[in-house]
């Protein structure tokens, strides 16, 4: 079984670079999952998907956001010699169409599979509770799953690391 890893923090705090550099230790096999759905119209955002990809090795493989992630990568050959999942809150993102109980089951299930991996993984979040309670009723609810689904994970996580201002913080 591999080993899973945990690296949540604030926005540009370096949790991706962190993630990134412990990867490289696992050779050219590498498979970095990319949750974002590319939105043709946010140019921001599109800027900041190819400045993640110029970061990575080019012999890394991409995944672009896939529905069953575990189907797809079961399926790959040859298998990942490691994961990089970047990230659990834009993996949120794409399922608050959902209800609560079945973002949280199928993160579970993900979680679960992950664990049971042959490879190891590493999964990056992103804290966004740290700030005020919004009055939006959706953002709220998006803060808590995101909340509820970073503690599933770092308790799953054999390593749990806070990424602070560049720095990595053990956390377990």
């Amino acid at each position: 079984m591999g080993q899973l890893l945990f690296v949540t923090g604030p926005v540009r705090s370096g949790k991706s670079r962190y993630a990134l550099q412990r990867a490289l230790a696992w050779g050219e096999g590498v498979v970095y999952a990319a949750t974002y759905r590319m939105e043709a119209s946010d140019l921001e955002m599109a800027d900041r998907v190819r400045r993640h990809r110029e970061e990575r090795p080019a012999s890394w493989r991409t995944l672009e956001a896939p529905e069953d992630l575990a189907s797809v990568l079961k399926a790959l050959q040859p298998p990942p010699s490691g994961l990089v999942l970047d990230c659990l809150t834009l993996w949120l993102g794409g399922r608050m169409h959902k209800e609560d109980d079945v973002i949280l089951a199928e993160w579970r299930q993900l979680l679960d599979f992950l664990a049971q991996a042959p490879w190891p993984t590493i999964v990056v979040g992103n804290e966004v509770g740290w700030s005020l309670v919004s009055p939006e009723p959706e953002l709220r609810r998006f803060r808590d799953l995101a909340g509820w689904l970073a503690q599933a994970t770092a308790a799953a996580a054999e390593e749990a690391w806070l990424s602070v201002a560049g720095y990595q913080l053990p956390l377990k």
